[in-house]
């Protein structure tokens, strides 16, 4: 069981998560069945405990402002599946889409390894589990992977 910081297992649990939560996630890996896009274990594991949350914080963080979000894959489909294939193909994992940080702004993905992106037009981590939840709740900033610089180039 993860140890969270106080100050972030508040947040998560104010935001509807609990200790030991595990949701069915079936409904997730059938809506992007036929995408090209398949749920991989780690975010099958990812949603099982933290589908469904919305996360309304705001202001100042450690490295960057705190920002909501919400884990819901559903808010990506048949809108961003080239998106998260493309992405999956340029940095070499299989990116599976968790849901919307910033009201839509950006997107969340996790890989295979549990590690968290930002996905736009560009593609930066949060880090593996659990310091990407960590990092997300606190606002540290992540790290760019790709500056997206040559993509869609024809």
């Amino acid at each position: 069981m993860i140890e969270w910081q106080p100050e972030v297992r508040e947040v998560l649990e104010r935001s509807g998560w609990w200790p030991g939560r595990k949701i069915n996630t079936d409904h997730w890996r059938s809506l992007f069945e036929g995408t090209g896009i398949s749920m991989h274990q780690a975010a099958d594991a990812f949603l099982q405990e933290f589908g469904n949350i919305s996360v309304s914080i705001s202001g100042r963080g450690i490295s960057r402002a705190r920002e909501p979000f919400v884990v819901d894959p559903e808010l990506l489909w048949h809108s961003e599946e080239d998106r998260f294939l493309e992405w999956s193909e340029t940095v070499g994992r299989q990116l599976f889409p968790l849901g919307e940080l910033d009201h839509g702004r950006f997107f969340l993905g996790i890989d295979e390894d549990s590690e968290i992106y930002l996905v736009e037009t560009w593609v930066a981590s949060f880090g593996p589990m659990p310091s990407a939840m960590e990092n997300l709740i606190l606002g540290v900033a992540s790290h760019v992977i790709h500056d997206g610089s040559g993509l869609g180039a024809d």
